[in-house]
């Protein structure tokens, strides 16, 4: 068994991150209640945080994986 590196952790921090806000979009769609500290629970807010952690999840994947002409560049 090998040890996670640092970025394999952020990684998966992020996949977590992306199931989280997809949970919470889901949520508000069906009028549940967030926690008004932490989301603003517009459609404009949930489609553009999970947009950008796509992004940097895709990027940082890339970058991971060597692929160097990846999506995200």
């Amino acid at each position: 068994m090998t040890t996670p590196t640092k970025s394999s952790v952020f990684l998966e921090y992020m996949k977590l991150h992306m199931i989280s806000l997809e949970q919470d979009w889901e949520k508000a769609r069906n009028n549940e209640p967030l926690n008004d500290d932490e989301y603003d629970p517009s459609d404009d807010y949930f489609e553009g945080a999970t947009d950008a952690v796509g992004h940097l999840l895709s990027v940082a994947t890339d970058i991971m994986n060597d692929n160097l002409q990846g999506k995200g560049y």
